[in-house]
């Protein structure tokens, strides 16, 4: 019992640490306004911060995974989480938009370390037949960055300066890491009982890679605009729009706690329903856009049918990963990174050349792609293996014109 709750304590703990990397890898867009005139810079110099941090993460994701892969797992959860609190404390004192960059930057580097090895570490302390359900619990803090860590930080640098959002986002860092620290088990024979798939599978491993860069380019390239959507197509005023991205964003978060009680039973079978739901609720806005009474139910959809299915492929893809599992994760790392540094950047160019309305209609023909190319790929599978196992061997067969009665 005594090690149950210890375990339960140890999650929550580790679901904070990821709470805390996704508010503070987006906490400048919601403080450009701020950071940029105080440091003499422009709004789209001080964009780069956040543009910076995802490449970053995209080129050292991988290599450093693989560097470290025989480090302990408790010293290497709680030295990312250090060096990220240490780099957000330097961003929150930095005097010159170098030394805020440099810092962003060396707190990237400890993020594609983080995200290969927490799942894997948060899955090793419990059962196995109830993973599913952790992974879900655990990205229970991703979903909240969006819908509580960014506001709050936005809010709280609006009152107090763009520096106490970085500060504060340091100081729970900090605590964090103490908590790992003290809580995670030594045992390292718990540690490696994540380390490898259940199921290992390279292709499935590839095609669950490229479906999700085509579902997080077309997700985040609607997302990133969505603020421009609500206001220019669907007519709403710009005091609603707090409201309504906590709509989205809560709606997230509770889809991800329910995702977590049947991820354990139908594994692929979440991550095909979630894309279907991403999928209808995007071409919805880019049909009824104009109607806020349908648009407020649709964006709920969306917004938890996404925050569930970044737990439902990080779930399969530590299933099929055909190595180790922290390798699997850095490379989705890397696959969704990828996605988002896309989304945005195709989104903005929809945006200059054919205006806000068809941006949905772009993220929902491609998170159908998604679903087509995984829907495709499990049913061929399941096609050749039916066919493995009641084919016949070349050797029950009979001699080219004998009966089989012959025979």
């Amino acid at each position: 019992m005594a090690h149950q709750r210890r375990a339960a304590y140890a999650l929550a703990a580790l679901s904070a640490a990821t709470f805390c990397y996704v508010t503070t890898e987006v906490l400048p867009i919601g403080l450009l306004t701020l950071i940029a005139p105080d440091l003499g810079r422009s709004r789209s110099e001080a964009g780069l911060l956040v543009t910076g941090y995802a490449v970053v993460v995209m080129i050292v994701a991988l290599p450093l995974t693989r560097v470290t892969r025989r480090l302990p797992r408790r010293p290497l959860l709680a030295g990312s989480l250090g060096v990220f609190a240490a780099a957000t404390t330097v961003s929150a004192f930095a005097t010159s938009y170098e030394v805020l960059l440099a810092a962003r930057l060396v707190s990237a580097t400890t993020n594609g370390v983080f995200w290969a090895v927490v799942f894997p570490v948060a899955i090793s302390m419990f059962p196995a037949n109830i993973r599913g359900r952790i992974v879900a619990r655990l990205s229970i803090g991703n979903a909240l960055g969006p819908v509580l860590g960014v506001p709050l930080s936005t809010w709280l640098g609006g009152q107090a300066g763009w520096r106490a959002a970085f500060l504060a986002m340091a100081i729970l860092g900090f605590v964090t890491c103490i908590a790992v620290v003290l809580l995670l088990p030594r045992d390292t024979a718990q540690e490696s009982a994540g380390s490898f798939g259940p199921m290992p599978d390279r292709p499935r491993f590839v095609v669950l890679l490229v479906a999700t860069i085509l579902a997080v380019t077309g997700a985040m390239g609607a997302f990133t605009y969505m603020t421009v959507f609500l206001l220019d197509v669907s007519g709403f005023a710009a005091a609603s729009l707090g409201l309504l991205l906590f709509v989205q964003g809560s709606f997230g978060v509770a889809g991800t706690w329910a995702v977590g009680r049947v991820l354990d039973r139908f594994p692929i079978g979440v991550v095909l329903g979630l894309l279907g739901l991403i999928t209808a609720a995007m071409l919805g806005l880019y049909g009824v856009g104009a109607s806020k009474a349908l648009t407020i139910p649709l964006l709920a959809v969306a917004g938890m049918s996404f925050s569930s299915l970044i737990a439902g492929i990080q779930h399969r893809i530590m299933q099929v990963a055909p190595s180790t599992t922290d390798m699997a994760s850095a490379s989705l790392s890397v696959a969704f990174n990828v996605g988002l540094a896309a989304g945005s950047l195709i989104g903005a160019g929809l945006l200059a050349t054919f205006g806000v309305r068809v941006i949905p209609l772009f993220g929902g023909l491609l998170t159908a792609a998604a679903f087509a190319l995984l829907a495709c790929h499990e049913t061929s599978r399941r096609g050749r293996s039916r066919h493995r196992e009641t084919g016949s061997r070349p050797s029950d067969l009979p001699p080219v014109g004998q009966s089989v009665a012959a025979a």
